[in-house]
């Protein structure tokens, strides 16, 4: 067996071109950007479980599709579209005009797929938001938009030598790029939407709480996992000097945002509050992947964990003022912490923040980045949602919302409680039972008042 494979490998070696310095680092380099992106693939499944973990068990099966569905469409429509609109020839700083199908592309196809995930997770995290009564065919199209235009759009401008690139804007792995674009398009859903049956009573915010919180917690630390490659992959290249400054960076932002949340929600509420905690992490995470190759180790340690303050104070202050029912907290964690993020950067970047001598220019072009993207990404949504308003609902019916979306959408349940359900409800009609059931799910805590907490996202 070792003389055939030898033999192999000498003969392979026979016809292969002359190995140098460069094509040795090439290849590296190549390998590396392929891991990174199998682990940002990876952080699907983390959504996927901190989703469906931190919602109600009746609409466990919809969470799943709406997940592995927005994987697939946007794969899809970043390879026909959205990456010539992110990375094609520039167009007045606004816009891509070629590469559609990687047309005269072909040798971009290794960067190409790294970006495609990226292109999947900023619309997945929309889909957190919106869980619990968006209709699935409402939910497709809006990620046919948002991967396809919405946010190859928002990447020209920083990452495919647009107008905010060339103003000097930093977001080294996607702080503005990827999660606040994603969390402001989730925050324009919700307000379409409104809030869940039962989440505003008499202006009081009640706790709907999330069936499996093991399950979410096992998605967050899938995230942090894949957050390695979705952060050191996005140095592109296999230096041997950058990515352990990112992934270290990286890990201390997520591990200050944890200690900050626990800490001061054990302050605030007399205990340390394990959703909340769980959401300091992906905060931290979000916070410092603008900045993760640009700030000091103990630069990144103070964004994360003064992002898990902010996360705890904003999810606190969306859910209870806004009054924006984000069933796992994606516009707090994703938008809140990615514009702190975006921002950090302008104070701690090591060579032009104002931390460090350089001013407030580049804090003031990075809040100009900003308010850009948002606004963006706000009309471009709300215009496709509003749209689609005209032709249909986009949220489900109140009967398929107190039965849950798993019957309703796709004829069956993640945990098969159908025969329970059924017997349970014996001798009242369906919707009788239905109202019994959410009613109970709504008050499985029933010494909790107010909103304490949101889940994580």
């Amino acid at each position: 067996m070792y003389v055939f494979a030898g033999t192999f490998l000498l003969a392979a070696g026979a016809h292969a071109e002359e190995v140098t310095a460069q094509s040795v680092s090439a290849s590296l380099d190549t390998i590396w950007v392929m891991v990174a992106t199998l682990l940002v693939f990876f952080m699907h499944a983390g959504f996927a479980m901190v989703e469906s973990g931190f919602t109600r068990s009746k609409n466990a099966l919809n969470i799943l599709m709406k997940n592995i569905l927005t994987v697939a469409i946007g794969s899809i429509l970043y390879f026909a579209a959205g990456y010539a609109i992110m990375f094609g020839n520039d167009a007045g700083g606004l816009i891509g005009t070629n590469g559609f199908a990687l047309s005269g592309h072909e040798d971009q196809i290794g960067f190409f797929v790294f970006q495609a995930v990226f292109a999947a997770t900023c619309a997945t995290i929309i889909s957190g938001a919106v869980a619990e009564r968006i209709k699935l065919s409402s939910y497709i199209l809006l990620t046919v938009f948002m991967t396809g235009l919405i946010y190859p759009v928002a990447g020209h401008w920083i990452w495919g030598g647009g107008w905010l690139s060339e103003l000097g804007f930093v977001d080294f792995a996607g702080s503005t790029v990827v999660h606040l674009t994603g969390a402001t398009g989730a925050a324009v859903a919700v307000l379409f939407l409104g809030a869940r049956i039962g989440k505003y009573t008499n202006g009081k915010a009640n706790v709907i709480p999330g069936h499996n919180i093991p399950l979410g917690a096992l998605g967050v630390f899938i995230l942090w996992f894949g957050w390695f490659g979705f952060n050191g992959g996005s140095t592109l290249a296999a230096d041997p000097e950058l990515i352990p400054h990112v992934i270290t960076a990286t890990l201390l932002a997520a591990s200050g945002g944890i200690i900050t949340s626990a800490l001061y929600t054990h302050f605030r509420y007399g205990q340390i509050d394990p959703s909340l905690t769980l959401n300091g992490a992906l905060g931290g995470l979000v916070g410092i992947t603008a900045g993760c190759a640009n700030v000091s180790l103990f630069g990144a340690l103070i964004i994360g964990l003064l992002a898990g303050f902010i996360l705890v104070e904003a999810v606190q202050f969306i859910d209870k003022k806004g009054k924006l029912d984000d069933p796992v907290g994606a516009i707090a964690v994703h938008g809140v912490c990615g514009i702190w993020g975006t921002l950090a950067v302008g104070l701690f970047d090591t060579s032009a923040g104002l931390f460090y001598g350089g001013g407030v220019s580049l804090l003031a072009i990075q809040a100009l980045g900003i308010a850009a993207v948002i606004a963006w990404t706000a009309i471009a949504s709300g215009t496709v949602i509003y749209i689609m308003s005209l032709f249909s609902p986009i949220r489900v019916s109140r009967e398929v919302e107190i039965a849950g979306l798993d019957f309703a959408e796709h004829g069956s349940s993640a945990y098969e409680l159908r025969e329970s359900y059924l017997s349970q409800g014996a001798g009242s009609s369906n919707k009788d039972f239905g109202s019994d059931l959410i009613d109970r799910l709504n008050n499985l805590h029933p010494h909790v008042k107010n909103v304490k907490t949101e889940q994580s996202s």
